[in-house]
């Protein structure tokens, strides 16, 4: 039976140059009883994707709330997990964060290891991901967490150097991030940059809450673009975003594998 493969969705869009957009839910913020008034905004979007995850969510919560979103939207859910306790097999994605700009082994090696026993139980499509977490000018959850200090956003070839050492390691994206509530959105240098020396898909997130900022992203090289933030702090984003024909399906960009 063909099944869907979704990092090659991507590969796929990319080669004819859509533009993607993921929807960045945390369990920790978004109450089970939201979640359908919330979805049927997002479907009213441009967004392609759905991502689910934060730096510190309780046990179970991710699975609960993965199964209320799909109840009501058919984007595909792709966890964005800052813990191995938010591996759940009622999504359709994990992507596997390597965080490569830090230097604790917990998270570059030491949780994927953790992760395997839980994987093995599911049926979640894996996706190695080289994350990037880029200086933006307060301190972020995912450093608190993680013990580990960004790349300074001013450094922009050593942070090209280690998207590329990513590539060159085996992963299929690049994830660059400048946090939740970021006082300054990844550079349009940086993004330049980065997708000028690799050749996998390149995601950028963090401090972007405008659609002039979200142009500037895709426009600088992005791929893929992450918001979360924004559309919790000022739902009128989501009229900006909204697509110009509403009768066309949410999911349209899938292109069916011959597995």
């Amino acid at each position: 039976m063909a099944q869907k493969e979704f990092h090659q969705d991507i590969i796929n869009s990319v080669s004819i140059g859509k533009r993607l957009l993921a929807i960045l839910i945390d369990p920790e913020k978004m109450k089970l009883e939201n979640a359908s008034n919330f979805l049927s905004k997002v479907n009213d979007t441009i967004a392609t994707h759905i991502f689910v995850g934060g730096s510190t969510v309780d046990e179970h919560d991710t699975g609960l709330l993965v199964s209320e979103i799909k109840k009501h939207t058919s984007l595909p859910i792709f966890l964005f997990p800052g813990d191995v306790t938010q591996i759940t097999d009622k999504a359709d994605v994990l992507l596997f964060l390597s965080l490569i700009s830090g230097r604790n082994p917990e998270y570059l090696i030491g949780k994927h290891v953790e992760a395997v026993s839980k994987l093995k139980h599911t049926n979640l499509e894996v996706i190695p991901t080289g994350y990037i977490l880029i200086e933006n000018g307060k301190e972020t959850s995912v450093q608190t967490v993680t013990n580990t200090k960004p790349m300074p956003r001013t450094d922009v070839q050593q942070i090209i150097d280690t998207a590329k050492a990513g590539e060159l390691l085996g992963m299929k994206l690049i994830y660059l991030e400048a946090g939740s509530g970021a006082l300054h959105s990844v550079s349009s240098e940086i993004v330049s940059q980065v997708k000028a020396n690799i050749s996998i898909p390149l995601i950028v997130g963090g401090g972007i809450k405008t659609k002039k900022q979200l142009e500037n992203a895709y426009d600088s090289g992005a791929d893929m673009v992450v918001i979360g933030t924004a559309f919790e702090e000022n739902e009128d984003f989501f009229l900006e975003l909204q697509k110009t024909d509403k009768s066309a399906p949410t999911k349209t960009y899938y292109v069916k594998s011959n597995i």
